[in-house]
């Protein structure tokens, strides 16, 4: 099965997906119904065991949603993740040449990588699919996008880039504004705004894919517009928005505790 996420980046088209951090395979089919592209299953943040990551996955591909795993920083974590179906993964905290070119030798086949072979596992159908054509095709169809998220890795984030078979850099703002030394100002601190502004900048001038994340329709139109292709909208602080919407404008109070 061909990657529609990484074709259409690589495209030049925009796409949009739902982080999820909890194990929720009908809140994934909720996602597909309403037509985003893909959905990033969280594994550095979330509590999943490998099945549940699995069955996360199965749900994905039930509404043609492209499941891309958020890994954790065990090492086997891109194996598991890709042989349990994903067909993309972001690593966080990528901070060097040398960081990014393990991530490509955990994620390819040899002799792109040392990938681990094996047929007998979801990715390749349970045995059904084997061979130099499942091998080509899985290492075609994998979407290696690391997260730039440290000063170090805004230093190094040409080297990184450079790395064959990284396909995207994904600017964690939130990790970024705090190894910068800014947790109360956050991602919106100057300086840390300074510093995505001059990724972006980077980006542009070398045809780099750039992904990043947010928490509602006006981020993601901000991200696309700086010149993000890939945007993630944080799924919980939806669902928290929508929740307390509903609190605030239906359970507003008057002295005599009277529902107005």
């Amino acid at each position: 099965m061909k990657n529609k996420v990484k074709q259409k980046i690589m495209n030049g088209e925009n796409v949009l997906g739902v982080f999820l951090g909890i194990f929720a395979p009908s809140l994934i089919e909720m996602i597909g119904y309403t037509g985003y592209d893909f959905v990033v299953i969280d594994d550095e943040h979330g509590a999943f065991s490998h099945s549940e990551i699995e069955d996360m996955v199965r749900a994905a591909e039930l509404v043609d949603l492209v499941p891309i795993i958020r890994v954790s920083y065990d090492t086997s974590s891109i194996q598991k993740a890709l042989d349990r179906g994903a067909k993309g993964i972001q690593v966080p905290m990528v901070n060097t040449k040398e960081d990014a070119e393990l991530v490509v030798k955990r994620a390819k086949f040899p002799p792109l990588g040392q990938r681990g072979a094996a047929f007998a596992i979801r990715a390749a159908r349970f045995g059904k699919d084997g061979g130099e054509s499942y091998f080509n095709e899985s290492d075609e169809n994998v979407l290696i996008c690391v997260h730039i998220e440290t000063p170090e890795a805004v230093q190094n984030f040409r080297e990184i880039m450079s790395v064959p078979g990284i396909d995207m850099a994904f600017i964690g703002s939130t990790d970024l504004s705090v190894n910068m030394g800014y947790k109360a100002e956050g991602a919106q601190h100057p300086e840390v705004q300074q510093v995505i502004q001059e990724l972006y900048k980077i980006g542009k001038e070398y045809g780099f894919k750039i992904g990043t994340v947010a928490a509602n329709a006006q981020g993601a139109l901000k991200g696309f517009e700086l010149g993000a292709s890939y945007i993630g909208i944080t799924g919980t602080s939806v669902i928290m928005q929508a929740l307390d919407q509903i609190v605030n404008e239906t359970m507003k109070m008057d002295d005599k505790n009277r529902i107005l």
